[in-house]
């Protein structure tokens, strides 16, 4: 398989000793399930993406501290490229931004959520089991950092998985698109790092339940699992 990272935003400086930066978070989750993996990175956040759609065998974009409604051109740029991939049959996975900007170059919108942030974990209800959703699971919980989210969905998606908080999760768009709001290439630490870092910006009540919830057991490798599932079978 040849995955092309659409990087979407670099990891905070003062953290990335620690915690390396996007491309090298996931690169380091695929490899043990994918040994042959290909893996280019595209950084679409710089203005670089594929000239062509069949660069890569799929795709999978990262999340950003910026939002899908900032309007900046790389951005548009992006969306643009989106709706070249869906056209095109070719696969792609969202990861929070991307799951957002997916919705919306669908036709979908994304806001802020009135719910507020969500941080730390988020426990979610799988509502439908698709063949690639292998080993099977009654829930998907996973770390997650974000004020937007999916408000109105495109007419192609489904709902694959929820919660009250964030009723559009997880989303699959016909066989080759798919999308969520959680992080599983977050571990717990850098979870927590990332919750101090951004403390001002966090209700106090809101960080505290954040960093409380992180004792909680993370499906991260469930989701990494169904992200090569899904792009194997999309091919």
């Amino acid at each position: 398989m040849k995955l092309g990272l659409l990087q979407c935003d670099d990891v905070r400086e003062s953290l990335q000793p620690a915690h390396g930066n996007y491309p090298e978070m996931i690169e380091k989750l695929l490899r043990p399930r994918v040994p042959q993996l290909e893996y280019r990175v595209y950084r679409a956040l710089d203005g670089e993406l594929p000239l062509t759609t069949d660069e890569c065998d799929g795709y999978l974009t990262t999340g950003s501290k910026f939002g899908v409604n900032d309007g900046l051109p790389w951005i548009d740029q992006l969306q643009a490229f989106m709706v070249r991939l869906w056209e095109a049959g070719t696969p792609l996975v969202g990861i929070c931004f991307g799951h957002q900007l997916m919705a919306k170059a669908l036709g979908g919108e994304v806001h802020k959520s009135p719910r507020g942030w969500g941080v730390g974990m988020s426990f979610n209800e799988v509502l439908v089991r698709k063949p690639w959703m292998q080993p099977g699971h009654d829930g998907l919980d996973l770390i997650v950092s974000h004020q937007d989210q999916v408000v109105r969905l495109p007419p192609q998606a489904e709902i694959l998985a929820r919660s009250d908080f964030c009723p559009y999760y997880l989303l699959q768009y016909s066989e080759h698109f798919m999308s969520v709001q959680g992080h599983p290439e977050f571990c717990k630490a850098y979870s927590a790092d990332l919750m101090d870092a951004r403390r001002d910006l966090l209700p106090a009540t809101r960080y505290r339940a954040g960093q409380a919830s992180l004792s909680a057991e993370v499906d991260d490798g469930v989701m990494l699992d169904w992200i090569v599932n899904f792009l194997q079978q999309a091919r």
